[in-house]
């Protein structure tokens, strides 16, 4: 837990009351490879911080699964909308290694916010992070063709190609597997 307290720290610093609040409120989850924390059609509760592992967020169109996020070691993930709104997810959560997670339900996050109005900071600053990751996954989408975002992920997270199955990458870049198998030979 040291990890994440040392994550949100550097964002701002934490009273001792909430260092406290927090290391009885976060729980520690244990997910093998391929389980599911999500399943679209329920709702997300959970923030997730990974200690520990890989996981992807996807959608089915079309009875194809289309991978919208991977996140690994140091970062949050849920299913936005679902967990901010208290929404149905559209959805799923996937665990690609075997990961430890820490998380906090959408109730306890809301009484930290309530009872430590210094950590309404921490919560900003990490939505903004989020917020902006999500406009530069859309805008490669839009602006790039299939090869240019490709390069992008090779220049700003080469360690995904190395954890992720191609099947997961290619539908995250919106490209046919056998296009992206091609593409990566030619570097």
């Amino acid at each position: 837990m040291e990890s994440l307290l040392n994550y949100v720290e550097a964002i701002y610093p934490l009273s001792n009351s909430l260092k406290n609040h927090l290391k009885n409120s976060i729980q520690v989850k244990r997910v093998l490879k391929n389980e599911l924390i999500l399943k679209a059609g329920h709702t997300s509760r959970q923030i997730y911080f990974v200690e520990k592992g890989l996981l992807r967020a996807f959608y089915l169109k079309r009875d194809l699964e289309i991978s919208s996020w991977f996140m690994k070691e140091g970062d949050f993930i849920i299913s936005v909308t679902s967990f901010f709104k208290q929404i149905p997810s559209n959805e799923s959560i996937q665990a690609l290694e075997d990961s430890v997670l820490y998380s906090l339900s959408y109730t306890k996050l809301q009484n930290v916010y309530r009872n430590f109005p210094e950590f309404n900071f921490v919560g900003r600053v990490i939505t903004e992070k989020y917020y902006a990751l999500s406009e530069q996954r859309i805008a490669a989408l839009k602006m790039m063709r299939g090869n240019e975002r490709y390069d992008y992920l090779m220049e700003n997270h080469r360690e995904l190609l190395q954890r992720v199955p191609l099947k997961y990458i290619a539908s995250y870049l919106g490209v046919a597997e056998v296009t992206l198998g091609r593409s990566r030979f030619k570097k």
